[in-house]
């Protein structure tokens, strides 16, 4: 008897699991407005250097014959060294000199962002790497979060840290708001960029501990299209707001709702039964079985504490021994081949999906709708996984995603600039398939990974796409050079990935491998066929300690 036998009795998606699951989803929409915030905070419209002769209230807008007088062709971040005299501006005198002066002011074009952290702190020119740096360090926070947090709620519990994040999400995001410059603003997002972990990783966890076996899956892609809910809606903040400042506190204000979840969230029954806390844990399961209108035995109660006594015998045994790390596997080759290969989807995954989803406003047009229907595609993208992530296969799915990414990304090298749309078009299919990857990768990880090394492998594999997510706000620099660039390197990345994926063997209706023997021999030799109830049974397990994507 273990705890997905007393969900079985409760009804595995029963009217309790239901009410609570949905309320742990909106979260996830907060959790992105902080996630996707950067787009617009840290947005770098058009500028150009303020000429001498300029005062504060200078329009970015000059007639086409004092732009060819005031700056070199295509350098926007110095201008001609030149007496700039009203027979000079008229073009009654020729230039006297071509030497260049760097910018003391900057002219911003506001007819799309009335200001953003980075006109207020002139994030240009030889200081443009400053915004990158800012969304580096949100993600570095995101990565350090998912430890800080991951360990506080299997220690304090589920509960206690989903509100404890989330007060500090509320703080610090509102001083992110207010922050006069820019060191302050950057160490406080990346303190948000931790709580997110905290918030999303916390309410998935919750939300998946109480779900049946059958419907993990579901449950775990539907929490995800909460976030691209969350992606989208960030951009009608955007559209009706146009303050960084005011916009910071309008995302960030939304968690207030949640802090009424303690009187309505309970604690996860199945940390506490893990915890020797029965009796709370009962009274949560007698809770849910009233709601849900069923009637628990008596002897399932008896037989849970004895399942307890077991566990806590088992867990001092396990503590005896010595903990397994990333090098068990690295030790041996077929596992070191399969760990390598993971890490890098992991990398790829990550990098390409952030790259993607923050270089929206250099794709050209309206970057609020370019921005809305990178959120929208997603939910494509896992809907497909619904459907076919248990027919056709993790490898084919994970490969012929990443390729499609791949293919569609590296198309733009040939799409000619005046056809901007196509552009477009060619990104939000790339976005759309790295999304289904995104959710593939998770399951075809744990599957791989043998049981005994399993958590190591995929706290080691998020540290990896951690590295991406750190990364990619980079790639937003490289579109000032030449527009499809982020394109094209997420484009070969993702193509490159997809190709190798398939050195990895397939995982569908096999067992997971439990012993280290056992991940180094599947997929190097012909494994014998098990039943499908063996296989049904593989995948009802890793549903139930599948992770949250984390950022």
């Amino acid at each position: 008897m273990g705890y997905d036998d007393v969900i079985t009795h409760l009804g595995e998606f029963g009217r309790y699991q239901k009410r609570i699951y949905y309320l742990l989803c909106l979260p996830a929409i907060v959790c992105a407005f902080h996630k996707l915030a950067g787009v617009f905070l840290l947005a770098k419209p058009d500028f150009r250097c303020a000429l001498p002769f300029e005062n504060e209230e200078s329009r970015y807008e000059l007639p086409p014959h004092q732009w060819n007088l005031s700056y070199p062709q295509g350098d926007y971040c110095s201008y001609y060294d030149v007496e700039y005299s009203e027979e000079y501006l008229n073009g009654s005198i020729p230039r006297s000199s071509n030497q260049t002066r760097s910018c003391s002011r900057y002219v911003y074009d506001q007819s799309k962002y009335l200001n953003s952290a980075v006109t207020e702190w002139n994030m240009v020119c030889n200081r443009s790497l400053l915004s990158a740096t800012s969304d580096s360090l949100f993600m570095l926070g995101v990565l350090l979060g998912s430890f800080i947090f991951g360990q506080m709620s299997d220690k304090l519990g589920r509960k206690p840290t989903f509100f404890a994040s989330l007060v500090i999400q509320l703080i610090f995001g509102v001083l992110a708001a207010v922050s006069p410059e820019y060191f302050s603003y950057t160490i406080s997002r990346m303190i948000v960029g931790a709580t997110t972990s905290g918030v999303f990783l916390v309410a998935y966890v919750i939300a998946l501990e109480m779900v049946g076996s059958s419907y993990r899956l579901f449950a775990g892609v539907a929490m995800q299209m909460f976030f691209s809910v969350g992606f989208m809606l960030t951009a009608g903040f955007a559209y009706f707001i146009h303050d960084w400042r005011w916009l910071q506190i309008a995302l960030t204000l939304p968690g207030l709702l949640f802090i009424c979840y303690y009187w309505i969230i309970p604690e996860s029954a199945r940390w506490l039964l893990l915890k020797g806390r029965k009796d709370e844990a009962f009274v949560i399961i007698k809770k849910a079985a009233k709601e849900n209108r069923v009637e628990i035995p008596s002897e399932i109660y008896e037989q849970l504490v004895d399942e307890v006594a077991e566990k806590k015998k088992q867990d001092e045994l396990t503590a005896s021994q010595p903990a397994a790390t990333v090098f068990d596997l690295l030790r041996y080759p077929n596992l070191r081949r399969k760990t390598l290969l993971i890490f890098f989807d992991w990398f790829v995954n990550s990098g390409v999906y952030y790259g993607l989803s923050w270089n929206t406003n250099n794709l050209g047009g309206n970057q609020l709708i370019n921005f809305m229907i990178s959120g929208a595609v997603e939910i494509p993208g896992y809907v497909l996984l619904l459907f076919t992530l248990n027919r056709w296969g993790r490898r084919s799915i994970l490969c012929g995603t990443m390729m499609v990414a791949g293919v569609s990304l590296l198309a733009t090298i040939f799409v000619p600039s005046d056809m901007n749309w196509l552009i477009i078009a060619c990104a939000m299919i790339g976005k759309l398939a790295i999304t289904s990857s995104y959710g593939t990768i998770y399951i075809f990880s744990a599957e791989q990974f043998p049981t005994v090394v399993r958590n190591v492998g995929l706290g080691a594999s998020s540290m990896v796409a951690r590295v991406g997510g750190i990364l990619a706000p980079y790639l937003k620099l490289l579109g000032e050079i030449w527009r499809p660039l982020p394109l094209i390197i997420c484009g070969a990345l993702s193509l490159t990935a997809g190709l190798m994926s398939l050195l990895l063997p397939e995982t569908l209706n096999k067992p997971m491998p439990e012993t280290i023997e056992d991940g180094e021999n599947f997929g190097k030799k012909t494994a014998p066929e098990d039943s499908a109830e063996e296989g049904e049974s593989a995948t009802q397990e890793l549903r139930g300690m599948l992770d949250v994507k984390l950022g």
